[in-house]
């Protein structure tokens, strides 16, 4: 027998059922590694998808959750999180962060516990979709629902438009 958890990477399954989650995962033969690969695999709009992002401030790991189609104003971050300096974390402090590699990374389930940030643009949509632990497999999930899971903060960090 198959649980709908089968296709996510262990560790985000293991979270979907500590935290009582009937999600379904799916997962596509292509990587679906950036927020326009995933949009294309899944036959939704860029901003539906959710960015996980790892940054540091001050050397710290903060997680940043953004719709696919806007870009992260580090400053905003800077701002929002009172840091001296922000600036995007390479590829091991995600891993050591998460315990997933970018483009895998889903909004909970990491290794350790991080301050989330959570852009307000999610709430925009109905349903957005997520990393499930691998660049293959995504979930979808009520905004307001992934972004109180991932005990993220609203506030407003997208670059904006001059």
């Amino acid at each position: 027998m198959t649980s709908p958890h089968t296709e996510a990477h262990p560790r985000f399954a293991e979270a979907l059922r500590t935290l009582g989650l009937e999600v379904e995962v799916r997962r596509f033969p292509d990587a679906t590694r950036t927020a326009a690969q995933a949009a294309a695999a899944i036959g939704c709009g860029v901003s539906e998808i959710v960015k996980s992002l790892i940054f540091a401030a001050d050397g710290q790991p903060v997680l940043v959750l953004m719709d696919g189609s806007s870009r992260v104003d580090v400053e905003r971050v800077r701002e929002e999180l009172g840091a001296l300096s922000v600036g995007r974390a390479d590829a091991d402090l995600v891993r050591a962060t998460t315990g997933y590699a970018i483009g895998g990374v889903p909004p909970f389930g990491h290794a350790t516990e991080t301050r989330v940030l959570a852009d307000r643009a999610l709430l925009n949509h109905d349903v957005v979709w997520a990393a499930a632990g691998t660049p293959h497999t995504v979930f979808a999930m009520d905004p307001k629902a992934l972004i109180a899971h991932a005990g993220g903060a609203l506030v407003d960090v997208r670059e904006h438009s001059a």
